[in-house]
């Protein structure tokens, strides 16, 4: 079938794109070689198409279909997507993408390229010729003006040969190969998609839950992404996937996205609402009464689906004080060992079904958790990991806004609820950075947990690289029992920089004692935890990666915004890389484990001021690594968008 016959069918509603197909995602780099190949007429690939029937069939967009039947496009989308928007100017009516990507395309007849409009280049040059132009109007006026033009009349024939040749691409014929009979359901068809797009991500069952749904809501993934925005406005980064996850257990009480499959739209509508209300529950809970109340810091986030499902089913919301904070003591337990971190969809279901038909649904949780943990005490070692990629990291923010931590510059208590999220709280090293690495000490000792504390801006300024041994005795005369109430030791001794080591191993015991005690006042009233065996040796491992300080992580945030500036998805901050058993292995600070375009480019890891462990381990998962976040943005505008510059 020609090109342009293709493109009439997509006018006539006649050939369309299946729901669960991805949006537009080549750059201007892929625009340019498709092009390139169709004009010297080099092969690049037919079409597969499934032919059903128009009243069955779930189509992107809201373009009328014709009757009788339909060919949805499985394989082949980007091609026609961008033949399409240069022939017609304009993008199709399934289209979902950056339409950049194929607008102000120019073709030089000298050189025969292809390239972007650009003014300083091509504004005062005949020999570029816009590629649309000459699709939309013919080649009459451009005949005439190579004819006219004293800098290409002498080679005029070639010119207008080229120019013809350019135009024929139109009519170069696809191969179109049909998937046809009363066999094909959805659900085969999309298996088909999944093995001719081999070098693509995979569709997955919530994918295609959520292609029905949109069938018979088309605003469903614009309603998802409105309730997405709202969170970040708030300064939390969620995922699609992490949302239908949520809507899934409270529609289904399921984690696999299969149960959504006969999940039609109005309950699946019910099911955003409720979940949406749910999770604006859980987060003000979360950030009163355990101040995680940023991205940054909140932990957790797939024990979400699980606490949406049981609000929705008790009304909503807490009953009680001790039914929240015994959730609460389900939910942290959960981060700081990584519940969820392996096999989330297997870890859910357990979840999910302990809580059904049990008297004591969070009792059901906390019991799951001692079978699997066999341990649920905190112990020092826990808190000899380093950086805020660390599991405990969220847990020692956590006691600095809950417990009796006070500010070392004005005495006043850090509580969630005295400072709110305006208070510009910032990590703060104890002992200084500079002095510690003047002496020697590696980047994991200088950045170890038991270093950190919080305090507010303007006391992190005023300390600045003070020894503690004079900003201890200072703050301690100030304001008494300001230090002790941040879990630093009361043996002067340990104060000196050169018992550095000595002051970590006694503050970790502090922590640990905290920590407990905290968990403890949320758990009053269950049955004592008992301490099962456990390996002293997992906990004791110290994992390198992850963000430093306030200024990195507000770096990554930026970039971040850049990155879905330039039309593409968000990376993953604090990415936690895990072995083959699930295991923690190291925290990667940004990265985009699918690539920047989903299952066409390599998986990306920015990773600044790591060690060569951590870049190691990150370029053996198959990572990309880059270093710094310029050489990133190059990478992003060169290799990904495939921006000219110069």
């Amino acid at each position: 079938m020609e090109i342009t016959t293709i493109l009439d069918q997509i006018d006539l509603g006649a050939m369309a794109l299946p729901e669960f197909q991805r949006g537009y995602v080549w750059n201007r780099k892929q625009v340019r070689e498709l092009m390139n190949s169709l004009y010297h007429r080099y092969p690049v690939g037919g079409l597969l198409v499934w032919v059903t029937k128009t009243e069955e069939a779930e189509a992107r967009g809201n373009h009328s279909l014709s009757a009788g039947n339909v060919k949805l496009i499985l394989d082949g989308q980007q091609r026609i997507t961008t033949l399409y928007g240069i022939v017609r100017g304009t993008p199709p009516p399934f289209f979902e993408g950056n339409a950049d990507a194929f607008t102000d395309l120019y073709f030089n007849l000298g050189s025969e390229a292809f390239e972007f409009y650009g003014p300083v280049k091509m504004r005062d040059d005949p020999l570029w010729i816009g590629v649309t132009d000459v699709m939309k109007n013919g080649l009459g006026s451009f005949i005439g003006r190579v004819y006219q033009n004293e800098q290409l009349s002498p080679n005029a024939e070639t010119y207008v040969n080229r120019l013809t040749r350019l135009q024929g691409i139109k009519n170069i014929r696809f191969h179109i190969e049909e998937v046809t009979g009363q066999d094909k359901s959805v659900d085969v068809v999309v298996d088909i998609f999944n093995k001719v797009n081999s070098g693509g991500t995979k569709l997955s069952k919530g994918d295609l839950a959520l292609a029905r749904i949109c069938a018979e809501w088309p605003d469903a993934r614009q309603e998802l992404r409105r309730a997405l925005k709202s969170w970040r406005n708030a300064g939390f980064y969620f995922t699609m996937d992490w949302l239908l996850r949520n809507v899934n257990t409270v529609v289904t009480g399921e984690a696999l996205f299969t149960a959504l499959k006969d999940v039609d739209a109005p309950r699946f509508q019910r099911g955003l609402h409720s979940a949406e209300k749910a999770i604006n529950y859980l987060l003000n809970i979360i950030g009163g009464r355990l101040g995680l109340d940023h991205d940054r810091v909140l932990g957790g986030r797939y024990a979400f689906p699980v606490m949406t499902r049981f609000l929705v089913e008790h009304g909503g919301k807490f009953h009680n004080s001790a039914e929240r904070d015994r959730v609460l003591y389900w939910y942290i337990q959960t981060f700081i060992w990584g519940r969820f971190a392996g096999s989330t969809e297997s870890f859910l279901n357990r979840d999910l079904g302990a809580m059904d038909g049990s008297d004591d649904p969070i009792g059901s949780l906390i019991s799951e958790l001692q079978i699997w943990r066999g341990d649920l005490a905190v112990r020092p070692e826990n808190f000899a990991g380093w950086s805020k990629g660390a599991r405990f990291y969220p847990l020692l923010y956590l006691l600095s806004r809950v417990g009796e931590a006070r500010d070392w510059g004005t005495g006043l208590p850090l509580k969630a609820d005295l400072l709110g999220k305006t208070s510009g709280l910032q990590i703060h090293h104890i002992f200084p950075k500079a002095q510690l690495y003047k002496r020697e000490h590696t980047r994991a000792e200088v950045n170890a947990l038991a270093n950190f504390c919080f305090l507010t801006q303007a006391t992190n300024l005023t300390i600045s690289d003070t020894l503690p041994d004079i900003y201890f005795r200072e703050i301690e005369n100030r304001f008494p029992g300001t230090l002790a109430s941040q879990w630093i030791p009361a043996d002067e001794w340990l104060w000196k920089i050169e018992n550095y080591q000595e002051f970590l191993i006694a503050r970790q015991q502090l922590l640990a004692d905290a920590s407990n005690a905290f968990l403890d006042e949320l758990a009053s009233g269950l049955a004592p935890i008992t301490n099962g065996d456990v390996d002293v040796s997992e906990n004791s491992v110290v994992v390198h990666g992850g963000i430093d300080s306030a200024e990195e992580g507000d770096q990554l945030l930026e970039l971040n915004l850049w990155v879905e500036e330039q039309g593409l998805p968000p990376g993953e901050m604090l990415y936690e890389l895990l072995d083959e058993e699930g295991k923690l292995i190291e925290i990667l600070d940004l990265v985009w484990p699918q690539g920047l375009q989903t299952g066409l480019s390599e998986p990306v890891a920015l990773l600044i001021d790591e060690g060569i462990s951590v870049l190691e381990a990150a370029s053996s998962a198959g990572f990309r690594c880059f270093i710094n976040i310029d050489d990133f943005k190059a990478y992003v505008t060169l290799d990904i968008l495939a921006v000219e510059t110069g």
